[in-house]
């Protein structure tokens, strides 16, 4: 039993001797030099490469000399939203900075560039770029933020980011929906003064690139082009801008389906009135205040999605000339029954005064005489269909002139109303509206289109 004791115990202590040696050549193998540790080792060597820590990066390169060159281009990825109402736009764009930064030198057998993200970049100096006049922005950060830095042996660094931006446009509406849009969106450092950095785009026009693809649903994209001015600030000084100008035209053929159109049949509408008898008033009457009615839900419908500028747009002029024809031409049936009534009171009391026809040899046949009536047989119909009552008017009216051919009853009108011609041709009202209302709106459109377009 002792025997057997003893030799566990040696058994075990060899057996933890081999266990003790396999570890320590683990440790020692190719495969545990790639711990995780050695990352944080390798980022420690780039910085210590860089020299991040001999330097100052709170101050710009070759502080208290001359102003830091920083060239700018832009790759513009898309033009999200045009809004009229809250005056602004939003677009996506790679953002890129170049300069030089001596500090950041290192030798290098192969002038090969080093990449990082935004872990160091908040190590180093960068541009305070800034966008002015700018809403809302944000740099993207799926999957991780799209941050790039590129340092060159040489100090010579690039600084690209992602960036949506929403900034003003002061839009002109005064020729809406036919304008023609100029936005900007603007670059500038925000501390460093002209004196200090030295901002520029670094090819000129060729810095602004666009994707081909980029399109917009109301407007279309004329052009793209750079400009850099100076922006003074009066407790600051003087700072180096860059301008993103793109030029917009307002696609017109959604407006001329959902405005123009419609606004134009309403009117169009109206003038059917013209050729109903003045005497079916339960058709003319709905017939125009439908058309007026549908004329003030379109105008409606156009400034709910417009800001409430004080000046007048394109299309309210075309409205609400459109909203005048059709209103006119309720006020035009509105005069022609007015009109035509008080033709009738004239025509009774005529007849009260007239004398007893009793004695006219035969009054049907003298109607339709031209000698005697001055009217022949074609215009005693057309008044009798359009201009009089059915209830013995023509004959009224006939017989009034006839009365009128009497110098005797013709001086006792003259005595006693102060007139000669009472008669009244209300339905020659209708028949110039039906010429005039069309031929007004015709001329309206082509001064309207000849001006705007």
């Amino acid at each position: 039993f002792k025997h057997s004791f003893c030799g566990l115990i040696c058994i075990s202590i060899l057996m933890e001797q081999v266990a003790k040696r396999r570890q320590d050549g683990w440790r020692r193998s190719p495969i545990y030099k790639r711990s995780p540790d050695m990352t944080k080792s390798l980022m420690t060597k780039s910085e210590q490469l860089l020299r991040i820590d001999d330097h100052d990066f709170t101050m710009r390169p070759a502080f208290g000399g001359p102003p830091i060159p920083v060239g700018v281009d832009v790759q513009v990825e898309s033009l999200d939203t045009i809004s009229e109402v809250d005056m602004d736009f939003t677009m996506t764009l790679y953002l890129r900075h170049y300069w030089k930064d001596e500090r950041l030198s290192f030798p290098s057998t192969n002038n090969q560039s080093m990449t990082f993200d935004s872990r160091l970049v908040k190590k180093i100096w960068v541009p305070d770029m800034f966008f002015v006049h700018s809403k809302r922005s944000f740099i993207h950060d799926t999957t991780t933020d799209n941050v790039m830095l590129r340092v060159y042996p040489d100090g010579n660094v690039l600084y690209s980011l992602r960036v949506t931006v929403t900034a003003m446009c002061n839009m002109d509406l005064s020729r809406f929906p036919l304008d023609t849009q100029t936005c900007s969106l603007e670059i500038e450092s925000y501390a460093y003064t002209d004196d200090d950095l030295m901002l520029y785009w670094k090819k000129g026009n060729e810095s602004l690139n666009t994707d081909d693809r980029i399109s917009l649903s109301q407007f279309l994209i004329q052009k793209f082009h750079t400009t850099t001015k100076l922006a003074f600030y009066s407790s600051t000084g003087w700072y180096n801008r860059l301008y993103i100008h793109f030029t917009l035209r307002r696609h017109i053929f959604f407006f001329l389906l959902q405005t123009y159109f419609p606004a134009t049949l309403m009117v169009m509408l109206s003038w059917v009135s013209f050729w109903i008898d003045r005497r079916a008033v339960p058709a003319r009457v709905p017939l125009g205040i439908t058309t007026v009615l549908t004329m003030s839900t379109i105008i409606t419908g156009v400034n709910a999605s417009m800001p409430r500028v004080s000046y007048i747009k394109a299309v309210d002029i075309y409205l609400w000339v459109s909203f005048v024809f059709v209103f006119l031409s309720v006020i035009e049936y509105a005069a022609v029954n007015y009109l035509s009534t008080v033709q009738e009171r004239k025509e009774r009391k005529l007849r009260e005064r007239l004398p007893c026809t009793c004695g006219i040899g035969n009054p049907d046949e003298m109607m339709i005489d031209p000698q005697i009536t001055g009217y022949g047989s074609t215009d005693v119909n057309i008044t009798g269909n359009y201009g009089l009552p059915e209830n013995g008017g023509r004959q009224e009216r006939i017989l009034a002139q006839v009365a009128l051919n009497d110098p005797q009853i013709t001086g006792q009108v003259k005595a006693s109303r102060g007139y000669v011609n009472i008669w009244i041709d209300t339905h020659a009202i209708d028949k110039y509206s039906r010429v005039v209302f069309p031929g007004a709106y015709i001329l309206f459109n082509i001064i309207y289109w000849s001006i705007y377009l």
